[in-house]
């Protein structure tokens, strides 16, 4: 009791930059609980100053690191209603929001992000993404030429494209797009998943083979492409092949029990 009275009153002797540093330097040990109490004591004894609004994103990323996710979004909106245009703590709460299934929420942040940030590549590209799956096509084809115009040879932004295009009635475009990106990275072994994918989608079996067999040959440990095949070999009434896809996938980190039930 004596001990930890006297480390109580160590404690409290430390200034808000010392406090600030032991946190930081518990962070990078990875002690995480010891770093949140440095930087809650810190913010504790003096609750008005200019860098609390850092030291509540630093405790939004440990509380997300241990599963505390509504917690983590207390810190950055209290780290934001100190800062409330600050791009970095608009970034961390919208993708933890994404992460939580809370779209809404995350495009209303992303949005202000590209408001104070026109060409915030992180914001364009998921806001583009939560559009898509709202089916708003065109504010999604818009974010992702606006990639597009700031990186003519941004991948992530012709990929999201060219699945846009897919879906929007536009098939022949798309797949002038994807031949067109496999030519820019030829060993890029997605690609050739993606295209895979999109070809099965058309029925076009063979060819998406030949394709999901390529992106295996480039990375043979991704587990994603062994399920991949395995939908098409089930698509192509070959279910002994699926199992061994499926079991190749489990080995290499696939859900044993998704496994089980895409066989179903």
């Amino acid at each position: 009791m004596i001990l930890l009275m006297y480390a109580g009153l160590v404690k409290a002797q430390h200034t808000y930059e010392e406090l600030s540093k032991l946190g930081f330097e518990a962070l990078a040990k990875d002690s995480l609980s010891q770093a949140e109490g440095y930087f809650q004591e810190a913010m504790k004894g003096n609750p008005s100053h200019r860098s609390n609004y850092l030291l509540f994103r630093y405790l939004g990323q440990i509380q997300e690191r241990q599963g505390r996710n509504h917690e983590a979004l207390d810190s950055y909106t209290a780290g934001l209603s100190l800062q409330p245009k600050n791009a970095e703590l608009m970034l961390d709460r919208a993708a933890l929001h994404y992460r939580m299934g809370n779209e809404g929420r995350a495009l209303n942040d992303y949005s202000d992000v590209i408001d104070l940030q026109p060409e915030n590549m992180e914001a364009l590209l998921v806001r583009a993404h939560i559009y898509s799956a709202m089916h708003d096509y065109k504010r999604a084809r818009a974010d992702y030429d606006a990639m597009i115009r700031i990186d003519p040879l941004n991948e992530k932004a012709y990929i999201g494209l060219i699945l846009l295009n897919d879906r929007d009635g536009r098939p022949r475009e798309a797949m002038e797009q994807m031949n067109g990106l496999i030519m820019v990275y030829p060993n890029h072994a997605m690609l050739y998943a993606i295209r895979g994918g999109i070809e099965q989608r058309r029925l076009q079996y063979e060819a998406a083979l030949r394709d999901l067999n390529k992106a295996i040959e480039m990375e043979p440990e991704n587990a994603d492409f062994y399920v991949s095949r395995a939908t098409l070999y089930l698509d192509m009434k070959k279910r002994k092949l699926a199992r061994l896809d499926t079991q190749m996938a489990v080995k290499l980190g696939a859900d044993p029990k998704e496994m089980a039930s895409l066989l179903k």
